[in-house]
């Protein structure tokens, strides 16, 4: 659409700008130099083609500190600008010599005040506001002394005026409401990650309440029954539903079948284990998580000491560390278990 709505308008502006250049053209008297008067309109129907159509390119109108950029413009290059105002002068100058002191006040005399003002349009347009700006100081003073203050107003100065001051109004509301409109698609945006990322919580706070009363809901059952006067292996079995509640608190993201199934069978031997996550895991792909978990897996059904304790944290090569400590016959713990598993491992 934007596209479209571009070609319209350059179009149009191709079109009015040869409007006025014909203009020059179509004399009643021939002019006292006519291959002046051609070169003048070839100079300025290119140098305003250049302007109109060269390197339109869009880029950032502006950025914000949270979304990024917000809408986008086309600016005029810095030599097709200089060349717009380079125009400015030479365009009337040429042509009022051209025709000669008695056809200054003609239509084909007075047409390059109405064409250079739609050449700064132009300009304004593309995002050169004070070369624009200048270019209309330059012709005012240049129609003026040619052909004197009133008749300056009268035959294109003020419309030249009005036409830039209404293009830079315009570029000015397009301007914002295009700022705007990006502004608030990228916070809708946001609202709609915003959203995703607190489903995403609540689905993973509903998986670990079903976990959990599948965990502790046995135990807590057997515990209401019996008034708290549970046996010595209903208290372990609720003290290894605890340690695997912790676990799902403090290491949700070291989990996964395998792990707990290891987790479990190490606490049926008697092991205390211990898990925490600080994020050893983060940034890692899915295949390098289940690799880590998968060797965490082995490194517990294997561990035989008496506490086990299992820490994910983010160090640069090392993602989780397995450590396990036993008591000596001095009474001393001793570490009898160290296993480092690196954040990416080899299959």
């Amino acid at each position: 659409m934007n596209l479209r709505v571009r070609t319209t308008l350059s179009v149009l502006a191709v079109a009015f700008t040869s409007y006025l250049a014909v203009g020059a053209l179509l004399w009643t008297t021939p002019p006292l130099y006519p291959m002046l008067q051609v070169a003048t309109v070839a100079f300025y129907l290119v140098t305003t083609w250049l302007c109109l159509f060269w390197n339109a390119t869009a880029v950032p109108l502006r950025r914000h500190p949270i979304t990024g950029e917000l809408g986008s413009r086309s600016v005029l290059p810095a030599w097709a600008a200089v060349l717009a105002l380079a125009a400015a002068v030479l365009v009337p100058n040429a042509s009022w010599v051209a025709v000669g002191l008695a056809a200054r006040r003609t239509g084909f005399g007075t047409w390059s005040v109405g064409a250079v003002g739609a050449l700064l349009t132009i300009v304004m347009v593309r995002r050169r506001p004070w070369v624009a700006w200048a270019g209309v100081a330059l012709l005012a003073v240049e129609a003026t002394l040619w052909i004197g203050p009133t008749d300056a107003l009268a035959l294109g100065v003020v419309g030249a005026v009005l036409w830039v001051g209404v293009a830079q109004l315009l570029t000015w509301l397009v301007d914002r409401a295009a700022a705007d409109t990006a502004e608030l698609t990228a916070l809708q945006r946001a609202a709609s990650e915003w959203l995703a990322a607190q489903e995403g919580i609540r689905r993973e706070r509903r998986t670990l309440v079903r976990r959990a009363l599948a965990l502790a809901g046995p135990v807590l059952t057997r515990t209401i029954e019996t008034g708290g006067n549970l046996s010595d292996a209903e208290r372990r079995e609720a003290h290894i539903a605890e340690e695997a509640l912790r676990d799902e608190l403090r290491g949700s993201a070291l989990l996964d079948e395998r792990v707990r199934a290891a987790l479990a069978a190490a606490r049926q031997r008697g092991t205390t284990v211990s898990v925490l996550d600080e994020g050893g895991l983060d940034g890692l792909s899915s295949r390098e998580r289940a690799l880590i978990r998968a060797r965490l897996a082995e490194v517990l059904a294997e561990a035989d000491s008496e506490r086990v304790y299992v820490r994910a944290s983010t160090h640069e090569e090392i993602a989780v560390t397995v450590v396990g400590r036993t008591a000596s016959d001095e009474g001393e713990d001793e570490v009898d278990l160290w296993s480092e598993i690196p954040r990416r491992p080899q299959d």
